[in-house]
């Protein structure tokens, strides 16, 4: 038996909408960090709140900065 599939819709109440985005926020980055220690891929990751703050992560390799400043 799995789990109940989730519903994906604006949380309405502004104080449940950012206890989830900081919930899901730190998932997202542990992820990120998972995938860059087992794969050993250079992994970068922005996100920005509804606030405009900027969170971010970095594998630590300098290649992740590069590539963000490249051009198209």
């Amino acid at each position: 038996m799995g789990r109940k599939k989730l519903e994906i819709k604006r949380i309405e109440k502004n104080s449940s909408r950012q206890v989830t985005f900081c919930k899901r926020r730190n998932g997202l980055i542990e992820k990120a960090r998972q995938l860059s220690v087992l794969c050993e891929a250079s992994v970068g990751l922005l996100v920005v709140s509804a606030s405009d703050k900027l969170y971010s992560f970095s594998s630590g390799d300098r290649s992740v900065c590069n590539a963000l400043r490249r051009d198209p």
